[in-house]
């Protein structure tokens, strides 16, 4: 076993840990309360390779692996869950199912420009009534001959109105349930394609989610990713590598509020000594960091197969269960070692609490990742 990172791994850290120091904490409050889109900040991500991180080079991409993004993804983390969410989504849930199972043209016309963040991608599978039932996919693809036409309406779009390129599933045929559906790829003016209004949200306010409702969307046909009815088996297999973006994600939330807190503890005195010094404090710190540690281990192994080409489906739903319940703990105590100062926004633990919170719940929520689990330990 080897337990140490690579000299490139360090300076992928140190860049991404510089990133969110320099070019996000700065307006960081103000981007959550005005709920304003980090469209500065996610275009100089795209200018460092950050949006096409594992994205092979012939297609715009940096080339690196996924222990890399799983790094990167945590320190972007620790200071805006907001911006790292559109990492993700762009990584894992759009540019990998493009290189993997696009075609030549796709690639060409969808990949590059996304990987190299001149354009942000979105991925549509949650709808009103299907949520964590994503087989219940109630917007149709009716097959035209040349042609898809797409109605229905997507929810909780991430990316949703700064997207160019959209990744949408539907169902073409109900009588084949989830071997009837498509993944197909819709773009920004497409006639009958609309946005909904922006989300007004408990966390990651940034975040630009949307509903998207679509009304005869003439999709062509070599928009379709895959072979007819490929949609929900593209869906799952995307989702298992988004799964060590979000739970990366929830560990950088957990780091953040981690460090802030040792800080605190250590400059902050009642009764005489700093919290530091108090026995109460001391075993909070100790929990934190131990689950902390844990998740960080959980995320790298479910990236360590991943980029060794080994299974890895049970390995991400154990890493994003794992680190998103650590990142609600974590930053509950958080705000508890802070005291009253945590419950106000300046000191930024309330809303790394706010921000946790939905790590519980997208991409495969903490009980769909049990049942992932469970279903492999019962193989």
């Amino acid at each position: 076993m080897q337990f140490e990172l690579t000299e490139e791994h360090l300076l992928i850290r140190q860049a991404a840990r510089d990133f969110a120091q320099t070019e996000l904490k700065p307006g960081v409050i103000e981007r959550d309360e005005h709920q304003k889109f980090p469209a500065e900040q996610v275009k100089k991500l795209g200018e460092l390779g950050f949006l096409g991180m594992m994205v092979s080079p012939q297609y715009g991409g940096s080339g690196m692996d996924a222990i890399s993004y799983s790094i990167v993804m945590e320190e972007l983390s620790k200071v805006d869950a907001s911006t790292s969410v559109v990492v993700s989504v762009n990584n894992s849930l759009v540019c990998y199912g493009l290189e993997k199972y696009g075609t030549e043209a796709q690639k060409q016309k969808f990949l590059v420009p996304l990987a190299q963040g001149e354009k942000i991608g979105a991925f549509c599978l949650s709808e009103p009534e299907a949520g964590s039932d994503a087989t219940s996919q109630h917007t149709t693809a009716i097959d035209m001959g040349d042609h898809y036409l797409l109605n229905g309406t997507k929810n909780w779009i991430t990316n949703g109105s700064t997207a160019s390129t959209y990744i949408v599933m539907a169902q073409t045929d109900a009588s084949k349930k989830h071997r009837g559906i498509n993944a197909l790829i819709v773009e920004k003016g497409m006639e009958g394609f609309t946005v909904g209004p922006k989300e007004n949200k408990l966390g990651i306010r940034g975040s630009d989610t949307h509903s998207l409702m679509f009304t005869d969307v003439k999709v062509p046909k070599e928009n379709r990713i895959g072979e007819d009815g490929f949609g929900f088996k593209f869906a799952m297999a995307t989702l298992e590598g988004g799964r060590i973006g979000i739970a990366s994600q929830a560990l950088g939330i957990a780091s953040g509020a981690y460090e802030l807190s040792v800080q605190y503890a250590k400059e902050r005195k009642a009764f005489g000594k700093t919290l530091a010094d108090l026995q109460a404090i001391q075993f909070k710190l100790a929990d934190m960091a131990t689950e902390i540690e844990a998740a960080r281990l959980l995320c790298y192994r479910a990236a360590w197969l991943k980029d060794n080409g080994l299974p890895y489906a049970q390995a991400a739903s154990m890493a994003k269960l794992f680190a998103s319940e650590t990142a609600m703990r974590t930053t509950v105590e958080a705000v508890q070692i802070h005291g009253g100062y945590g419950f106000v926004k300046e000191y930024h633990v309330e809303r790394l609490m706010r921000d946790a919170k939905i790590t519980q719940i997208y991409e495969g929520t903490s009980e769909i990742q049990r049942i992932v689990i469970s279903r492999e330990v019962l193989k």
